[in-house]
């Protein structure tokens, strides 16, 4: 008989009452150290008192009107992200999913517009994760991603990440029209583009007239260290898709682009029922007061500097179960010579979560709040953690 809960996640036998910061209690009180905040989203922690405030506060005046009217927190969000990014307007959804669909649309009804409707290839790369919507699975392209529910959206055309040489000859394609990229794969392992194939893959796309997609929903809010991840490299997209970290556990995602790529999305185009709604955006102006302070972006770095070096001398100490440390800023991956989901189960013994991804790695995506003091806590318990699974193997 099929549970009142339609069973698509393999669930952890975990409940969780309550949030404090980096902590998580457990309803038979036990407290775990969270590594995962809720998948890169609760960048300020749980239960934050600023982001509590922020969202009691506007609960108390208004939740929701719909964008049949003018919502005062939506424009000033609206302008904040314009001001502290490359782009000129936004659009905003509940989820990174959302998102995708929007700038798929967005890439397809520019050269629509343009007088070049034939330009609706998209090329996107192995190892992808943008969302669950047909768009998205269709963008990510995996067997895993996508068995079962064809016919699939036409038009995407699926590469090597990090392939230069493939990309440059794909994207003399004429039909070409956008390509679509995480910055860092999240889900696909925690594997980074190079400034230098960023710088590459901007130049191919000005000389080719093609836009880049650049999807930072995992990546960006302060993530790595910067505002957004693409900021290290010096480069700019056309289109962005930002979610998770944006409503530090509201759900609200956006779409930001130039004026020239959304020139096209006029009324009638596109909408969102919820998205943009006064609730979401107060919380987000709240978690940009804080994550945009450069001193706050300057102390992500210092703490992943501490973490990084911590982690690299725990693959030293257990060769036999850690590989290597991958990722920058809190958006860290140890690739694992054991299966991953043994530590990841191991790190449930010694009351620590962290993240599975692909290619046997399991994320670290901390809240970029967690003090130093959580930082080698958590080290100590992933140290227990291996030592767990070396005891267990005898």
């Amino acid at each position: 008989m099929i549970p009142s809960i339609l069973p698509t996640y393999n669930r952890a036998p975990l409940h969780f009452e309550r949030g404090e910061g980096c902590w998580l209690v457990e309803r038979d009180g036990r407290r775990f150290l969270d590594l995962g905040a809720g998948i890169a989203v609760n960048v300020l922690g749980h239960a934050n008192p600023v982001l509590v405030d922020a969202l009691t506060d506007q609960a108390r005046a208004l939740w929701h009107v719909s964008n049949l009217y003018e919502i005062d927190r939506q424009a000033a969000l609206a302008d904040r992200l314009v001001a502290l990014t490359f782009a000129d307007t936004c659009f905003f959804t509940n989820s990174g999913t959302e998102a995708c669909e929007l700038a798929v649309k967005m890439a397809r009804r520019y050269w629509h517009a343009k007088g070049e409707p034939g330009r609706t290839k998209i090329i996107a790369f192995d190892g992808a994760f943008h969302g669950r919507s047909s768009a998205a699975i269709a963008a990510a392209g995996s067997e895993k991603m996508t068995a079962g529910f064809g016919p699939l959206l036409p038009g995407f055309v699926h590469l090597p990440f990090g392939d230069h040489e493939a990309l440059a000859e794909a994207i003399k394609d004429p039909e070409v029209g956008a390509v679509l990229t995480e910055p860092i794969q999240g889900e696909g392992g925690i594997r980074a583009l190079s400034d230098a194939c960023l710088k590459g893959l901007r130049d191919l796309c000005d000389q080719t007239g093609v836009l880049l997609i650049l999807d930072e929903v995992q990546c960006g809010m302060g993530r790595t260290g910067r505002l957004f991840a693409h900021e290290w490299s010096g480069i700019a997209p056309d289109i962005m898709m930002i979610a998770k970290g944006i409503g530090g556990g509201f759900p609200l995602g956006a779409v930001l682009a130039t004026e020239e790529a959304a020139l096209p999305m006029t009324a009638g185009t596109h909408g969102s029922t919820y998205g943009g709604n006064p609730l979401g955006c107060a919380v987000a102006l709240a978690v940009l007061d804080v994550v945009a302070d450069p001193a706050f972006l300057d102390a992500v770095n210092r703490k992943a500097g501490v973490l990084s070096q911590a982690l690299g001398g725990l693959v030293d100490a257990h060769p036999g179960v850690f590989e290597d440390v991958r990722g920058t800023g809190l958006m860290l991956g140890l690739k694992c010579r054991v299966p991953g989901h043994d530590v990841v189960r191991a790190g449930y013994e010694e009351q620590l979560l962290v993240v599975p991804a692909a290619e046997n790695v399991i994320r670290l995506l901390p809240a970029l709040n967690i003090s130093d003091a959580e930082i080698a806590e958590a080290v100590a318990r992933l140290d227990a953690a291996a030592t767990r699974i070396e005891q267990a193997a005898g």
